[in-house]
């Protein structure tokens, strides 16, 4: 049928009152309205009152199953499972696709306990205009209502040794297969006088933050250095940076870790991907123009222990903390064997 379906309207309800009081038959009044004799019968007994026929009660009777007709919404203000998905949100700085990734692990076999990350977007915007609604767009990665593109940040001009060109680097960096390869970056303050460092292990994804003494080199090798030293030696066999001038001392922070330094060509961001991402997933913690010279270490270590804790698709919906563990935990093992 190519007619679609209408309701019935107000003026269509004052016909069948006059005509049904006048004695007309359902198929009467059908002829004249133009429709079907059982949609006659119907709207007749949905307004049927003691009296007779009443349009209002019709109405109102049909605006009731409207209401309960359609799928129940899952995430219902203030019901548990709404905010145990606005917890996360808000406060573990997930987003809905990793929410609702999680949800599929735990409910495996209850798709009542589960919800798709398209309805948590369509629940976030449906909010009325408020400060929760607020909050929880700002949790999101990029905190507005459409999905922006991604953001390119060009690499630097400074010269690099030819032999130290990502085309050299050997293949199982490029392959992930091995952990304790990084790439590393600065993410700039408000008028590129503050920083913060950034470092992504490329197999886990595990993200340490470093406190920068401002943006020059020297500050940047004492960041870099005191943060992942704490690492074991076994974590730290590369690092791949672009050619940002904070890597002129290069050849020191290769020194003080014992780390291999591979730059990246220039205005090719995507040689490191995974810091790329990082940092612009980072932006939703340090917005640009931000003062970055007050964050303590501590406040760091808070932001990347909110990034570690957070699923990841690439890692089958693993943690970077918890990747990171299993890899701690087979190089110990092969020590162990090898004493």
């Amino acid at each position: 049928m190519d007619r679609q379906y209408e309701h019935l309207d107000c003026e269509e309800r004052g016909v069948i009152f006059a005509e049904h009081r006048r004695g007309s038959s359902l198929r009467q009044i059908g002829l004249l309205l133009g429709r079907h004799a059982s949609t006659i019968g119907r709207e007749l007994g949905r307004g049927a009152t003691s009296t007779g026929y009443d349009p209002q009660v019709a109405r109102q009777a049909r605006d009731v199953a409207r209401r309960r007709c359609g799928r129940r919404r899952k995430l219902v203000p203030d019901a548990a499972f709404y905010l145990w998905v606005r917890d996360r949100l808000i406060h573990w700085r997930w987003s809905p696709e990793q929410i609702a990734a999680r949800l599929r692990r735990m409910h495996p076999d209850d798709p009542g306990q589960r919800i798709s990350h398209e309805a948590i977007y369509a629940a976030i915007y449906a909010q009325p205009k408020g400060g929760l609604k607020t909050l929880m767009i700002a949790a999101l990665r990029q905190a507005k209502a459409t999905r922006g593109r991604r953001r390119t940040t060009p690499a630097g001009s400074a010269m690099v040794p030819e032999t130290l060109r990502i085309v050299h680097r050997p293949e199982e960096i490029e392959a992930r297969l091995v952990p304790g390869h990084w790439e590393g970056d600065l993410i700039k303050g408000a008028f590129n006088r503050s920083a913060v460092g950034t470092v992504v292990e490329r197999k886990t994804r595990f993200v340490i933050l470093s406190k920068m003494e401002g943006c020059t080199a020297r500050a940047a090798l004492d960041g870099f250095t005191r943060q992942m030293k704490r690492l074991p030696v076994a974590l730290r066999r590369s690092m791949t940076y672009d050619r940002g001038s904070e890597m002129a001392c290069h050849p020191d922070l290769t020194h003080r870790l014992k780390i291999d330094i591979w730059f990246c060509d220039p205005h090719a961001p995507w040689q490191r991907g995974s810091n790329e991402n990082t940092n612009g997933l980072l932006r939703q913690f340090f917005p640009k123009g931000t003062d970055l010279s007050g964050l303590s270490q501590t406040a760091l270590n808070d932001v990347a222990r909110l990034m570690n804790d957070r699923p990841r698709r690439t890692l089958g919906w693993n943690t970077p903390a918890e990747a990171m563990a299993e890899e701690i935990a087979a190089i110990r093992s092969t020590v162990a064997l090898e004493t």
